[in-house]
């Protein structure tokens, strides 16, 4: 079987976490779809367009990637592209709470859609866009931690 897998967020800005996490995905399911939600309430630091450019710039050395928006329900936008799987991120036990919630939610809202969890790799677990947003706002280097098309436009976004 042909299995979709859907991998949302806000993704302001994706960061090296955020790639791991989809280069993993990208060899467990035959296509990934990375949903950048707009979520306005956030008032995120890029535009979903740029978001989108930017996670498309960091993914693309993967051929089963694709990058899309999305403003939806989650599980409207899972199943309105013929995905099975919706898959998370969990950094740290303190990332669990949350997502228990969200997957309860999600499972009650459509119980034929999975939750699937993927921790990153060890030297990623640290690094969340909070934190990046606010090292590259004090002038800090955030190459380590974001593709270099992501770094750039930080530092564009901070002048």
């Amino acid at each position: 079987m042909d299995t979709i897998a859907v991998y949302p967020g806000t993704f302001d800005p994706i960061t090296n976490g955020h790639a791991d996490l989809a280069h993993r995905a990208a060899r467990l399911y035959h296509r990934v779809i990375v949903a950048v939600a707009e979520n306005p309430g956030k008032a995120p630091t890029f535009s979903a367009a740029e978001r989108i450019a930017l996670a498309r710039s960091a993914l693309a050395d993967l051929d089963n990637i694709e990058v899309c928006g999305f403003s939806s329900l989650l599980v409207d936008f899972v199943q309105s592209r013929g995905a099975r799987v919706i898959l998370r991120g969990l950094r740290a036990v303190s990332d669990f709470e949350y997502e228990f919630q969200l997957t309860g939610m999600n499972r009650r809202l459509a119980p034929d859609i999975e939750t699937v969890f993927l921790m990153p790799a060890e030297q990623y677990a640290y690094i969340s866009s909070s934190l990046v947003r606010e090292i590259a706002g004090l002038g800090a280097d955030v190459s380590a931690f974001v593709h270099t098309d992501v770094a750039r436009a930080l530092l564009k976004k901070k002048r």
